[in-house]
């Protein structure tokens, strides 16, 4: 079993016992998802470069915490929805290698749109 089967596999049992599918239907699971995001982008909020390589050294756990917490939502909805999300992500990588070919992207910033 792959550790993306494990992962999700430990999320729906914890789902499960909690009596809570009843809660998760799109929506709410793709809401929860961006909430999370959002309390993973305070850590680095108004803070500049600097700021943000020393608080990364300090607040590593935290840190973890909130990329925990959406990656768990991502599981739950790729479970939910049927999706294999490692086999989507292995696609979408070919899809954006296809967008961004390595000699008009690399070092470059812009959207595939933009470069020449």
């Amino acid at each position: 079993m792959s550790d993306i089967k494990k992962l999700t596999k430990l999320i729906i049992s914890f789902r499960d016992a909690r009596d809570w599918k009843q809660f998760h239907n799109p929506k709410d699971v793709a809401l929860s998802m961006v909430l999370e995001a959002s309390e993973l982008m305070e850590h680095f909020q108004w803070k500049t470069i600097h700021e943000v390589k020393t608080y990364i050294k300090k607040n590593k756990k935290p840190i973890a915490e909130e990329l925990a917490d959406v990656l768990y939502w991502v599981l739950l909805m790729s479970h939910d929805l049927g999706i294999d999300v490692k086999d989507a992500l292995i696609k979408k990588l070919s899809k954006n290698k296809k967008k961004y070919p390595v000699n008009k992207s690399k070092g470059k910033h812009l959207k595939y749109d933009k470069l020449k």
